[in-house]
């Protein structure tokens, strides 16, 4: 039996344990990364595919003539034509929950980050600021506490209630965001009333045509001067323009996102010229803890051992829209 792994670089810097990959079956070839002339030629005598965002089109499956199953090393998976692998009779399976932890951690690190004003007081350390001060704590930046400010959760998903249960920690109050442009069932809130109302918002819903620019120039009008948005989840569901405009012009407090519209983003993008501290970006990496890139091989390799045992294994059955949110 062989096993392909294309983009074993995506998951691993040198420090990923393989093992559970290697007893669920063998022998394995792992590229650190594939280009999309090499594809065919490295799954050609393939059993087992496993690629995190490696696009494996028609063109791509029909190649594979020994291919028996698609493992996708993320919980997204519309990079795999579904509908190609259905003709052929290949599963097609992901990982899921892997990343919850690593993810809602990072969602507070950018909220604390936003609201004790670290790079600026950072800043302030590095060019002097503090030696020169009369004062033994310079009071430069105001601060704000969590405690006792209002979470807006757009996305009730299994990341959303791990934030929720997080912000409670925090003394935070909660607004559930229904649908955009439903009334809202009980225990939400509309979601124009959490635009309104939240002093953070914080985005973990999937990236489809119905939520892409889900945040854009008539929600940031409606949000607090003194709020800030969060985004952890997909670039298209924030309007990047509109975003930079709301900064600049001090229609929001601030913002910071973990994702881009175009990733990696080889051509440059607006956000990554803004000069204020009020805006952090991070590189896609909520989801990249050490913990949460090894569950991800673990998972993959049950998924694999299961489905050569003839047991349930998480399989993909009927969406194309990538429902995930963090990798």
């Amino acid at each position: 039996m062989r096993a392909v792994f294309l983009d074993f670089g995506s998951v691993t810097r040198g420090d990923m344990d393989r093992s559970t990959l290697e007893r669920a079956i063998s022998p394995w070839h792992f590229y650190n990364d594939t280009t999309p002339e090499q594809v065919v030629e490295r799954i050609k005598e393939a059993e087992v595919i496993v690629s995190n965002k490696m696009l494996l089109d028609r063109t791509v499956l029909l190649s594979a003539s020994h291919l028996k199953l698609i493992c996708i090393a993320a919980t997204g998976y519309n990079n795999v034509d579904l509908a190609a692998a259905a003709e052929r009779n290949i599963p097609v399976c992901n990982v899921r929950g892997y990343a919850t932890n690593s993810v809602v951690q990072h969602v507070f690190m950018l909220m604390l980050n936003l609201s004790r004003r670290f790079v600026e007081y950072q800043q302030l350390v590095k060019n002097g600021g503090w030696q020169k001060s009369t004062y033994f704590c310079p009071l430069e930046f105001g601060i704000t506490e969590l405690s006792g400010k209002t979470l807006g959760i757009i996305g009730y998903g299994e990341l959303g209630k791990a934030v929720a249960d997080i912000a409670k920690a925090f003394g935070m109050q909660l607004l559930i965001a229904e649908h955009k442009g439903m009334p809202a069932r009980p225990g939400r809130s509309t979601f124009d009333e959490v635009m309104r109302q939240a002093d953070f918002i914080t985005l973990h819903c999937p990236l489809s045509e119905d939520t892409r620019n889900l945040i854009s120039q008539r929600e940031f009008a409606l949000m607090k001067p003194t709020a800030y948005l969060i985004n952890t989840a997909r670039g298209g569901l924030v309007n990047e323009a509109d975003l930079l405009h709301s900064l600049s012009s001090g229609r929001i407090a601030g913002a910071a996102t973990d994702v881009l519209l175009k990733e990696p983003p080889v051509d440059g993008n607006i956000l990554l010229t803004y000069p204020q501290p009020n805006l952090i970006v991070t590189p896609h990496i909520a989801w990249a803890s050490r913990e949460s890139r090894q569950r991800v091989l673990d998972q993959v390799a049950e998924n694999i051992q299961n489905f050569f045992q003839n047991k349930p294994f998480s399989q993909i059955k009927d969406a194309l829209i990538s429902p995930d949110t963090h990798n």
